[in-house]
């Protein structure tokens, strides 16, 4: 029996890992790297490990220092979580050998299972459908030529020893082949330490489906359903959620026993994740295994009552499966919005700082998965993930309802965070109606922003939230104030009637309130339409306000910028400009301010580690063209120059750490017009 377990990992799994223990009552030892020293994953462990510097390969990979920590501490098994050492073979044999339980697969079956080419042929023996395509690693650029017109165009190029994205390419025509492999085989490589990369046909507008699985050391094998994965960002999943919303129980039974044939054939034995393909016919293709914990595990288990940690460790116990096929009922629906340290607004680039303030949304059927609180520091060395965002309903429509009021009044500040994005995906008519797609983030959005502009009503509320709690305060202020000044006979009571015009971007909204500032009932006007609105006590030195408008409940988001409101509902985030009558026409007698572009230097837009720098000094350089290549929060981005210039003085070099606002290459003066 299982009475110590050590996680070997950190943030929001760690503490997910750590909820079942505390539950059965089993102790949990932490590891933690100079980086988490400070980190909540610790504080609810009954013990920790320190393993050593920051960057991972010396701490969360460090599977010797890992599986040492687990044997001094006196455990008898180890939960991997995901990422890190999660789907290496190697970390399994080792837990093995020292004599501990890894709550996970045999090592043979993530070995057989973690290599793409290697999975694919055993797909086919077992009898899944998979990808046309070319089953063999490329030789060259020849033979990639020969294969993708074999195959038909277009096709993707994908590497053979990794998943998640990296090293993926599309290729669309013959002349972008040689390119597409190269950079495919650098980017495998380097992720993966595997440069073998192979074509298969690309399926054009496809979903992603998951089948979960469990697999008992007695044999037995079923399935819980499946997972929609198909809200994707560069090949990474943004929103999940269970059921599909087009898999019929035939389809759904037809994929579930195909993942059990191929976990069967691997020897597969605890939770795992066998992906799937479908195009628009209806036709679904093997894509891989994640030999593992997913991250959107929680929507499976809101909707099928079980606890998958639980029940890998009662396998790894030995046990054998407590339910049949038959028994597993799926109930509701779920849905699942990832919470990422990143700023959408500037191309999604990984965000850092501490957190200075934090609320969670709570409710019946909204769970928070979270790695972080007040006074934690998100750092440049590891996945930007944060939390995640899980709701249920009885049916999508409710579930979604509930996501959104969740992330409405989901509350992070000191880190930018990409959740105005993934409430803008939860809105959008397109998810409403369940058209999804894997690119569907690509036709539906310019940057982090929807294509087609907010709903009417939706910035109604906003500008109505904003200019309420704008009155309100500004009338609390002038009230502290009436005592300093001379009074003679009685202090009139202040109007019912106020009318301000709110500014936001290109639009223009005209708002009457009517009620006094301790009022709690209002009836508030905008451009025309009528809301009854009910407030609740206002707290100033909170960012959050809930208010019932029409009988219906809302929350939103607000911060002062000076003079001005941001608010933040319903994936929208605006600034509201607010003026009374008379300011507002004053406004035009105020000059235009416009704000110049810096172009003699490139600066750092995030905190980072710089990876490369692909320019010399005196080298001319053109407007969109990478300089400088900077790796933060696993991910590699390119900085790009903002003119055309010749290259001044280069002030950074491969290995350098950096800051946002750093300047990274200067350029000479006077030079963007020079031939």
């Amino acid at each position: 029996m299982i009475q110590k377990l050590l996680i070997a990992n950190r943030g929001e799994i760690a503490l997910r890992v750590m909820r079942t223990c505390r539950r059965l009552g089993i102790a949990t030892v932490a590891v933690y790297s100079d980086a988490d020293a400070r980190s909540r994953h610790l504080t609810e462990a009954d013990e920790a490990v320190h393993l050593g510097p920051a960057v991972a390969g010396a701490s969360y990979l460090a599977m010797e220092k890992i599986v040492a920590a687990a044997v001094e501490t006196g455990c008898q098994a180890v939960h991997p979580g995901y990422g890190f050492l999660s789907e290496n073979a190697a970390f399994a044999r080792a837990v093995d050998s020292a004599g501990l339980t890894f709550i996970g697969p045999p090592a043979a079956a993530i070995a057989l299972l973690g290599d793409k080419m290697a999975s694919k042929a055993l797909a086919v023996k077992a009898g899944l459908p998979i990808v046309p395509g070319h089953p063999d690693p490329l030789s060259g650029q020849e033979e990639a030529l020969e294969a993708a017109h074999a195959v038909g165009f277009p096709v993707l190029i994908k590497p053979a020893g990794g998943g998640g994205g990296k090293g993926m390419r599309i290729v669309h025509r013959p002349e972008d082949v040689a390119a597409a492999l190269q950079a495919s085989r650098a980017e495998a490589r380097k992720a993966f330490g595997d440069e073998r990369v192979f074509i298969e046909r690309f399926i054009q507008r496809p979903r992603h489906v998951e089948i979960q699985i469990l697999a008992d050391r007695q044999g037995h094998v079923v399935y819980l359903g499946e997972r929609e994965c198909s809200i994707q960002r560069r090949y990474q999943k943004i929103i999940e959620e269970a059921p599909s919303t087009v898999l019929t129980e035939t389809l759904r039974r037809r994929m579930g026993q195909a993942a059990c044939a191929l976990a069967a054939a691997a020897g597969y034995v605890n939770a795992g994740t066998v992906e799937f393909i479908l195009d628009a016919e209806g036709r679904f293709y093997f894509l891989e295994v994640n030999t593992r914990l997913q991250v959107e595990h929680p929507v499976t288990e809101m909707v099928t009552g079980l606890d998958l940690v639980e029940l890998q460790l009662a396998i790894a116990e030995g046990q054998p499966l407590p339910m049949r096929q038959e028994d597993i009922q799926l109930k509701g629906w779920a849905i699942e919005a990832r919470i990422c340290a990143e700023n959408p607004a500037r191309g999604f680039l990984p965000a850092t700082g501490m957190i200075t303030r934090y609320a969670e949304p709570r409710g019946e059927n909204i769970r928070v998965d979270s790695g972080i609180q007040t006074g934690t520091y998100v750092g440049v060395y590891y996945d930007s993930l944060l939390a995640k965002v899980i709701c249920r309903g009885a049916g999508r429509e409710e579930a979604r309802v509930r996501l959104v009021e969740a992330l409405n009044g989901y509350h992070v500040e000191g880190v930018t965070t990409n959740l105005d994005f993934v409430n803008a995906i939860v809105c959008h008519p397109e998810f409403v109606g369940g058209n999804l797609y894997t690119s569907f983030i690509d036709d539906h959005f310019t940057g982090d922003r929807p294509r087609m502009p907010p709903a009417a009503e939706t910035l109604h509320l906003a500008a109505l939230a904003a200019t309420l709690v704008y009155h309100v305060r500004t009338a609390a202020v002038r009230e502290s104030l009436r005592p300093m000044a001379p009074q003679i006979g009685a202090i009139p009571a202040p109007p019912v009637h106020h009318h301000y015009m709110v500014r936001s971007e290109t639009d223009l909204f005209d708002i009457r309130l009517n009620g006094r500032a301790g009022d709690r009932h209002w009836q508030i006007n905008v451009d025309g339409t009528a809301y009854h609105v009910l407030t609740p006590e206002f707290e100033f030195y909170r960012r959050r306000l809930k208010l019932t408008v029409n009988g219906r409940i809302h929350r939103f988001r607000l911060h002062f910028d000076q003079s001005f409101v941001q608010v933040a509902f319903c994936g929208v985030s605006r600034r509201m400009e607010i003026y009374t009558p008379k300011e507002w026409d004053l406004m035009r007698y105020m000059p235009a301010t416009r704000k110049e572009e810096i172009t003699n230097a490139l600066i750092c837009p995030m905190p980072g580690l710089v990876v490369a720098v692909q320019v010399k000094k005196g080298e001319r350089v053109y407007r969109g063209q990478d300089l400088v290549i900077l790796e933060s929060m696993k991910m590699e981005s390119g900085v790009a120059s903002p003119t055309d210039a010749v290259v001044a003085e280069i002030l950074v070099e491969s290995g350098k750490s950096v800051e946002a606002g750093d300047v990274l290459i200067r350029f000479q003066e006077n030079d963007a017009s020079a031939a």
